[in-house]
């Protein structure tokens, strides 16, 4: 007993019947369609394994139930809840030590985390993630990560991280759980969670990302209740064109008026974001009360 599959190729058509070593195309002269059979060799297969091109296989067997995806998804909610929420950076991974960019993220990672005393997440790869992850360790922070066995750039051999402790991250098979584990851990559960998204500059996967989260804030399946912060890092105008073609959106009309802009915070420097994330929080009055309780503390006044 066999099945039928059909695909086209330009204005071709074929169809193989998986039972015989025939197959069937049609192409089209005109209105007329003219039909050739072609003999070809049956396919052997390989139970477990897909073949792709470059002849390279892909073990199947790891997808083949849903079972497999819901416990990563739940290993990266027990991740959370062990570390906190906090800020979560999206950021390339190909930009290292030597790029400009790389400085500018250490240096917001460690401000921040000190700003906001919360955990900072990333992707726990190379270059700028290893930025923020190191900036937020100096200054004292905790810090934890959803590493891919796939990243673009080095680390790519290991599912190991080369310095992060083994209980501060966990590598995912899967992507759709460390997406689940990108965005839970920037969800604010009370009033008093402190978390923020940051976009760094960054390539097709971190455009992926941020896209995905910036229509979860505009569909309100997060933030809904208690916003969180959305910051663009526009380092040296990085995403200037981006910005510029998302102003072509709302001129074609496929996005509304300053809809984009509404949701998210573009920040040409670090002092810009910190600015933002104070008065998002109401820190500076928070940091003056705390310091007005510490004097009365000091004389012996408190209450």
């Amino acid at each position: 007993m066999g099945f039928s599959m059909v695909g086209s190729f330009g204005h071709h058509v074929f169809v193989r019947n998986s039972s015989h070593r025939t197959v069937k195309f049609g192409s089209f002269r005109g209105k007329k369609l003219i039909n050739y059979n072609v003999t070809i060799p049956k396919f052997k297969t390989c139970p477990g394994r897909a073949l792709l091109c470059k002849r390279e296989f892909v073990d199947s067997e790891e997808r083949s139930s849903p079972d497999e995806v819901r416990k990563e998804i739940e290993q990266c909610y027990e991740l959370i809840h062990r570390l906190g929420r906090g800020v979560v950076y999206l950021g390339s991974s190909r930009m290292g030590p030597d790029h400009p960019h790389y400085l500018k993220s250490f240096e917001l990672g460690g401000e921040i985390a000190r700003l906001l005393d919360c955990t900072t997440w990333s992707g726990a790869g190379p270059g700028l993630m290893d930025a923020v992850t190191k900036g937020a360790m100096q200054a004292g922070r905790p810090v934890g990560g959803f590493k891919i066995g796939k990243e673009a750039g080095e680390w790519t051999a290991s599912n190991f991280h080369p310095y992060l402790p083994l209980e501060t991250y966990l590598t995912c098979r899967f992507f759709s759980a460390r997406k689940h584990g990108l965005v839970d851990c920037a969800v604010r559960n009370d009033s008093c969670d402190r978390t923020a998204v940051v976009a760094l500059p960054g390539g097709v996967g971190t455009l992926d990302e941020m896209f995905e989260i910036l229509a979860l804030i505009q569909l309100e399946r997060i933030g809904s209740e208690l916003p969180v912060p959305f910051l663009v890092m526009n380092y040296d105008s990085f995403y200037k064109k981006l910005l510029d073609f998302l102003g072509d959106c709302e001129d074609w009309g496929t996005v509304a008026k300053d809809e984009v802009a509404s949701l998210w915070k573009i920040c040409d420097s670090n002092s810009e974001a910190l600015s933002y994330l104070a008065e998002f929080y109401d820190l500076s009055s928070i940091d003056k009360r705390v310091h007005e309780v510490n004097l009365k503390s000091t004389h012996g006044i408190v209450s």
